[in-house]
C-alpha cells in the first residue's frame, strides 16, 4: 500500500459518519492508534530532553551558559512551532497528513541526534574522544531544528484529531478519550526520565567505552519509529475531514485590516471610534469583531507571563547542572548512580510533589479566591520567584564548600614531602613551614609570580609555573623537586580523578577493573583516572606478581593524589602505608536540599498553569479556543528566549546572583500583573456572542458558528462536561 493510497483525496474529504469507524464498547477504534502514537512521541521527545543539557556539557564540551542558551533556544523552538503546525493543518494539509508529515521529520531529527553522538565516528585515533567536534555539533544543531519542527508541528493536530474521531452526541466518550490521551502524555513522559538516564549511564563504544549517548537518543528515536508506524496503520480507520481555513488567520486578517483601515483614516476629518478593532466593521461583521475584542482582552494579560516560563523551564538546564556540583550520595551504590540519578531525581520530587500539591494545595487557593483566578495566578508567580530565592542561597552554599581555584594571574602550589621525615620549605616571599613525612603541605598556597625560589631539606631550587595552572611539588628523598600538573576544575559528572605516586622502591601496576594504568616507575607519578563514587577497589601488582588490594571510599566530584610510601610492603597489611591526599573536596551540599526549591516551583506551576488555562478557556468565545492555546504557547516560547539572552549576555559573575536577578524581575512582573487583574473586567462569552448573533440574519449565525474546528470543539466539550479534566491539562 502506497502513500499515494493512503493520502488519496477521497481520504481526506470523507464525512463524519459512524459507519467508517469501527467502535469498541462504543468508543471508535482508531483512538487506540492516536493513545499509542501520542504516548511513543512523549515519550521520544522527553527522552530526549532530559539528557540534552548534558549531551552539550559533557560530549560536545560547552560551558553551562551556552549550554543553556542552546537548550532554551531549543525549546523556545519547539513552542513556536505549534502555530505553524495549526496553520498548515486547517489551511492546506488537514491534520492526518501534517501529522504524518512532519512526523518523519521529528523521527528523522531523533536519528540524526542518534548518530550525532557516537564518538566512534570521528575518533580516528581511538582515545575515546571525538577528532572532528565541528561534524557532532552540526549534526546535533540539524537533529534539534528538525524535532522542535516536528514535535511543535505536530502538537496542535493529535489531540484534534482525536476529537474528529467522535460523533457530536459522542461527548462523555470524548471526554473520557482526553483524560486517557492526557494520562498516556504523562506516562510516556515519566517512563522516559526514567528510562533514559539508565541507557545513558550504560558504557558503549567500538574503541573505547563512554557515556552513551547513542542508546540515550536512539531509543527515543526508535520509539518515534513506532509513534509513526501505529499512526499510519490505523489510517484506514480514520475519520478525516478536509481543511476549512483556519481561524487564527482569520482573526490575524481581521486585526491588520483594522490597523491599515484606521492608518488609512488617521486624519482628524474622520471621528473616532470607541475601539480600534471597530475599524474592522467594513469588511467584517460585528460577531468576529466582538469575538477578536475578547480574545485581546485576555492576550494583553498574558504579556507579563513568559516571565514565569523563564524561570519554570530553567529546571531542565540551570538546576540540572546545579545538582551536577552536589552530592548525590541516596540510597544506590551502583557505578554510575550520580549519573542516572542527576537526571531524574528532579522528575521524581515534581511527580510525588504535583499530586500532593494538585489535590491540597490548589483546592486550597480555589476556596479562597474562587471568584478571582488571576489573583492565583499572581500567587503562583510569587511562588515560584520564592523558589529561585530558594535556589539561590542554595548555590550560595555550594558555592562556599567548591575550592578556590586560580585566577588567570595566580598560580597555586602544594608540597607533597615522600620522605619519611618531616622536612622545612621555605618558598620565596613566604614563611617557612613544614611539611610531614609521607604526606603533603597544608593546602595549596596561592601566589603571583611564575618563578620561586624554594628550599627544601636545606636545598634551593628555582621552580617554574604557568599562571591560571595548580601544582603538586613532588621533595624527592634526595633533595631534588618533581612538579605535577594538578586539575583546575572539578571532575565532571560526579566522578572522581584518582592518580598515584610511586615512591616504592620498583615498578608497580594500578588497575580497577578493566582500567589499567599500566607500570609506574620509582618515583613516577600515573595519570589521572576517573573513578565513580562509592569503594574504590584498586589492586597494585609488583613485577613479581605480588598484589596489594587497596580501597578508598569515595565521594562526588573529588580529586585524590595515592602516595605508595617507601615503606610500602605486599602482605595482610598492605595499605597500611599507603597515604590517600585530597587535592579538591567532593561535594558537600546533599541533592535533597534542592526538593525545597523544586516544591516551591511546583506549587507554582499548578496555581499558575492550571489556574491560567481554566481562565483562558472560560473568557474565550467558544470559536477562538485554538487562538488564546496558540498565545499561551507563545509565551512558553518567549519565556525560553529570556533565559538564552540572559544566559548569553553572561555579565554576572555568581550563578546565584542570576538566581536573583530572575527571582527580581518575577517579582517585577507579578506586581505589574497584579495591577492589571484588578482592573481587569470577568465576561461571559456566551452571553456576548448570543447578543450579536440576535442582531444577525439566521444564515450570517449559522456562518459564524462554524468556524470552529472539531479540535477546538473538543476542548470546549472538555470544559464544558468534564472541567477537572482540563484543568489537570498542565502538560502542552
Amino acid at each position: 500500500m502506497t502513500f499515494h493510497f493512503i493520502f488519496a483525496d477521497k481520504e481526506e474529504q470523507r464525512t463524519k459518519k459512524t459507519k467508517n469507524s469501527p467502535s469498541c464498547l462504543g468508543y471508535p477504534v482508531s483512538i487506540f492508534f492516536i493513545v499509542v502514537n501520542e504516548f511513543c512521541e512523549r515519550f521520544s521527545y522527553y527522552g530526549m530532553k532530559v539528557v540534552l543539557v548534558l549531551y552539550f556539557k559533557y560530549f560536545i564540551g560547552w560551558d553551562n551558559d551556552l549550554s543553556t542558551t542552546i537548550y532554551h533556544t531549543f525549546v523556545a523552538l519547539c513552542y513556536l512551532s505549534p502555530i505553524l503546525g495549526a496553520i498548515i493543518a486547517d489551511s492546506w494539509l488537514g491534520k492526518f497528513k501534517t501529522i504524518v508529515y512532519l512526523s518523519i521529520v521529528y523521527t528523522i531529527g531523533q536519528v540524526i541526534m542518534a548518530i550525532s553522538a557516537i564518538h566512534d565516528i570521528t575518533d580516528t585515533n581511538r582515545d575515546g574522544t571525538p577528532d572532528n567536534m565541528t561534524f557532532h555539533t552540526a549534526m546535533s544543531m540539524l537533529g534539534l531544528m528538525l524535532i522542535a519542527l516536528g514535535t511543535g508541528g505536530i502538537k496542535p493536530c493529535v489531540a484534534a484529531f482525536g476529537g474528529d474521531q467522535f460523533e457530536e452526541h459522542q461527548e462523555k466518550q470524548r471526554s473520557t478519550f482526553f483524560s486517557i490521551f492526557y494520562l498516556s502524555i504523562n506516562a510516556g513522559s515519566l517512563l522516559s526520565t526514567l528510562i533514559t538516564p539508565i541507557l545513558r549511564a550504560q558504557e558503549c563504544g567500538i574503541y573505547s567505552k563512554q557515556s552513551c549517548f547513542p542508546l540515550a537518543f536512539g531509543v527515543p528515536a526508535a520509539l518515534m519509529v513506532v509513534a509513526l508506524i501505529v499512526f499510519i496503520a490505523g489510517h484506514s480507520m480514520y475519520i478525516m475531514e478536509s481543511p476549512k481555513g483556519n481561524i487564527l488567520l482569520r482573526v490575524m486578517k481581521c486585526m491588520g485590516f483594522a490597523i491599515k483601515n484606521r492608518f488609512n483614516h488617521r486624519s482628524e476629518q474622520h471621528p473616532k471610534r470607541e475601539h480600534w478593532m471597530d475599524w474592522a466593521k467594513e469588511k467584517y461583521d460585528k460577531l468576529l469583531i466582538a469575538q477578536v475584542k475578547m480574545v485581546l482582552k485576555v492576550l494583553f494579560l498574558y504579556i507579563p507571563l513568559p516571565m514565569f516560563w523563564a524561570l519554570f523551564d530553567q529546571q531542565g538546564s540551570r538546576w540540572t547542572l546545579q545538582a551536577t556540583t552536589m552530592d548525590g550520595n541516596f540510597v544506590s551504590k551502583k557505578k554510575n548512580a550520580f549519573q542516572i540519578f542527576e537526571e531524574n531525581y528532579q522528575m521524581h520530587i515534581y511527580l510525588s510533589s504535583y499530586v500532593v500539591i494538585f489535590y491540597m494545595v490548589y483546592p486550597f487557593f480555589s476556596f479562597c479566591h474562587h471568584r478571582e483566578p488571576l489573583r492565583r495566578m499572581t500567587v503562583g508567580m510569587l511562588l515560584a520567584a520564592l523558589a529561585f530565592v530558594a535556589a539561590a542561597l542554595l548555590q550560595i552554599q555550594i558555592d562556599r564548600t567548591m575550592p578556590d581555584f586560580p585566577s588567570s594571574s595566580e598560580i597555586q602550589v602544594k608540597f607533597l614531602n615522600l620522605e619519611n621525615t618531616s622536612l622545612p620549605v621555605v618558598v620565596e616571599g613566604q614563611e617557612q613551614f613544614a611539611v610531614p613525612g609521607f604526606d603533603s603541605s597544608n593546602g595549596y598556597m596561592t601566589l603571583d609570580t611564575e618563578n620561586i625560589t624554594v628550599s627544601a631539606g636545606g636545598k634551593n631550587t628555582t621552580a617554574y609555573f604557568q599562571k591560571k595552572t595548580r601544582h603538586t611539588v613532588l621533595i624527592n628523598t634526595d633533595g631534588t623537586l618533581q612538579t605535577l600538573n594538578d586539575i583546575t576544575e572539578k571532575p565532571n559528572q560526579g566522578l572522581n580523578a584518582i592518580r598515584f605516586v610511586n615512591g616504592f622502591r620498583s615498578h608497580l601496576n594500578f588497575t580497577i577493573k578493566s582500567d589499567n594504568l599500566g607500570l609506574i616507575a620509582p618515583l613516577q607519578v600515573s595519570g589521572y583516572l576517573n573513578v565513580p563514587h562509592g569503594k574504590a577497589n584498586f589492586t597494585i601488582v609488583n613485577e613479581e606478581g605480588q598484589t596489594c588490594h587497596y580501597i578508598l571510599q569515595l565521594g562526588f566530584g573529588s580529586s585524590y593524589t595515592v602516595l605508595i610510601p617507601s615503606t610500602f610492603s605486599f602482605g595482610e597489611s598492605c595499605t597500611d602505608d599507603i597515604k590517600a591526599i585530597k587535592d579538591i573536596d567532593p561535594n558537600g551540599i546533599h541533592m535533597a536540599w534542592q526538593i525545597i526549591q523544586y516544591f516551591l516551583m511546583t506549587c507554582g506551576e499548578v496555581v499558575f498553569s492550571v489556574t491560567g488555562l481554566d481562565f483562558s478557556y472560560s473568557q474565550a468565545p467558544s470559536n477562538m479556543k485554538s487562538v488564546l492555546q496558540a498565545g499561551w504557547l507563545l509565551t512558553v516560547a518567549v519565556g525560553n528566549i529570556i533565559v538564552l539572552i540572559v544566559a548569553e549576555a553572561g555579565s554576572l559573575p555568581d550563578q546565584w546572583a542570576e538566581y536573583v536577578l530572575f527571582a527580581s524581575l518575577l517579582v517585577a512582573v507579578s506586581i505589574t500583573f497584579a495591577v492589571m487583574a484588578y482592573f481587569y473586567t470577568y465576561i461571559d462569552p456566551t452571553e456576548i456572542e448570543a447578543k450579536f448573533m440576535a442582531l444577525e440574519p439566521e444564515d450570517k449565525k449559522k456562518k459564524d458558528l462554524e468556524m470552529t474546528t472539531k479540535g477546538n470543539l473538543a476542548y470546549v466539550n472538555i470544559e464544558t462536561s468534564n472541567n477537572t479534566d482540563v484543568k489537570k491539562q498542565t502538560k502542552i
